[in-house]
């Protein structure tokens, strides 16, 4: 079982981001001073309300030095939002700073405010992902490609800078709802499992994502990855008392975003926090956390879990506090899991 960090790159309007960068700099020392496997970023862009962000791929080149033979992944990254040689540039030479150590988490996006700001037509990003993701792997394989699409046109070119990975990085791909688990089976490496749903909807999506595997003659995926919203702590009340409330205000932002928008019909975002925390957030002693996750490898096959027990507004203390007792008391038990094997 490999145990990463989803770094929490959001602060509040107000906060020193110099100090903020700071943080992310201490969470990643702690990481690997204790063997975390992976370290990622997500990306977002003009966030509504009280809330600024570092952007992913500066800050991941930033931290290389500090994770590292740690995995560094962009997760996720919008590949809508950005021209396809940029993303194919930018993503080989990650691979590069990683020295062949980098997973590429891609999603379609959900925020209006996202497509706008970059004049990408929302109604179209179906076709302008897979159709960018195509090319990207062209432009990585290093033939000569002559191609026009939204936004790019090439006319006999050879992309030279090669990723260190061939025929290219894993990729991740982020899904929420049924369609888009669909495409994850049919074009990534993997389903990056999304923390947004309960473990029921992610049940039943895994059984969409093998059935569309095997009816295209693919294999079941070599790792299956997937984030989790977690604190740490003495025991449940603890927890709750340190994370609650920020994790809470992030659900809260997630709502205002649109996020229950991409997911089934059945998941809401709009809950009290004690009806949000069933079957999606991970809270508790080390022995609580355990039990909590246990379904994830044993019903879902999950090789990979990404923690994010940092959230916007939370004192860096109180998250040093999580990684630290997951560090020493919830790691170590969760590399003995085996997970389920995922049938062909």
């Amino acid at each position: 079982m490999k145990i990463g960090i989803i770094l929490n790159s959001q602060y509040a309007r107000s906060a020193d981001m110099v100090s903020g960068l700071d943080e992310q700099i201490a969470m990643v020392r702690l990481a690997r001073q204790h063997g975390w496997d992976s370290v990622l970023a997500g990306m977002h862009y003009l966030p509504e309300g009280d809330a600024q962000q570092l952007q992913q791929v500066p800050l991941l080149a930033r931290l290389a030095a500090e994770a590292g033979d740690m995995t560094l992944g962009v997760a996720v990254f919008l590949l809508n939002l950005h021209n396809p040689v940029y993303t194919a540039e930018t993503m080989a030479s990650l691979d590069v700073i990683c020295r062949g150590n980098f997973v590429m988490g891609i999603g379609l996006g959900y925020r209006d405010a996202e497509f706008d700001a970059f004049a990408v037509p929302k109604g179209s990003r179906v076709r302008r992902f897979e159709e960018s993701l195509a090319l990207i792997k062209r432009l990585w394989s290093g033939e000569e490609v002559t191609a026009e699409s939204d936004g790019c046109v090439l006319r006999k070119v050879r992309m030279n800078l090669r990723p260190v990975q061939q025929p290219h990085p894993p990729i991740w791909m982020a899904a929420n709802a049924d369609p888009a688990v669909k495409r994850a089976a049919r074009l990534g490496d993997c389903w990056y499992i999304n923390p947004h749903a309960t473990l029921e909807t992610n049940l039943r999506q895994m059984g969409l994502y093998l059935a569309e595997r095997r009816r295209l003659g693919l294999p079941a995926p070599k790792e299956i990855p997937c984030r989790r919203e977690i604190f740490c702590a003495q025991d449940r009340a603890a927890a709750l008392a340190m994370a609650g409330p920020y994790i809470s205000e992030k659900y809260r932002l997630y709502a205002q975003w649109g996020q229950a928008k991409a997911m089934p019909s059945n998941e809401r975002l709009d809950l009290d926090f004690d009806e949000l925390t069933r079957g999606r957030f991970i809270l508790g002693s080390p022995e609580d956390c355990y039990e909590q996750l246990r379904p994830y490898w044993e019903r879902l096959g999950v090789t990979h879990f990404v923690f994010r027990t940092h959230f916007i507004g939370m004192p860096l203390s109180a998250a040093l506090h999580s990684m630290r007792t997951i560090s020493t008391e919830l790691l170590p038990e969760l590399r003995k899991a085996v997970p389920k094997t995922l049938g062909p």
